[in-house]
């Protein structure tokens, strides 16, 4: 396995600042910040991707990217607004493969946007085969 440059944060062989860490999670700012406060919420143990964490873990790692969404809120950088955002894969922008959740403060004219082609499917049978397809694995 190549280096992943979250375990040396994890394991203090990188720098970062840090905001959060208990056991399980760690917080810190991100390096190239999208906005002021961006930050990464990620497991501490390596999971390549978010799919691969077992329940406890991404629990938890939810839980704790809500306490830091309020706490962002509720600090000085006056954020009006928040995003989450979690990718997986090269395709959907993942850069480091070690999973992580973005939680980055909005602020009016921040220039950061999701360019993307909405579809309206006029179809409700079509949505009803995508749901089926879902709905048939197990949960």
């Amino acid at each position: 396995m190549s280096t992943c440059i979250f375990c040396d944060i994890i394991e203090k062989k990188s720098p970062a600042s840090i905001v959060y860490e208990d056991e399980i999670v760690l917080a810190f700012l991100d390096i190239n910040p999208v906005t002021k406060g961006h930050l990464l919420v990620i497991p501490k143990k390596h999971f390549r991707i978010f799919t691969d964490l077992d329940e406890t873990t991404a629990s938890h790692l939810f839980e704790i990217t809500l306490k830091l969404s309020k706490a962002i809120r509720e600090s000085d950088l006056n954020c009006e607004g928040l995003n989450l955002f979690l990718a997986e894969e090269q395709i959907a922008m993942q850069k480091v493969f070690h999973a992580h959740i973005h939680l980055i403060p909005r602020y009016h004219n921040d220039g950061f946007g999701i360019k993307a082609n909405f579809t309206m499917y006029p179809l409700r049978k079509e949505l009803n085969t995508i749901a089926s397809q879902i709905k048939k694995q197990k949960i």
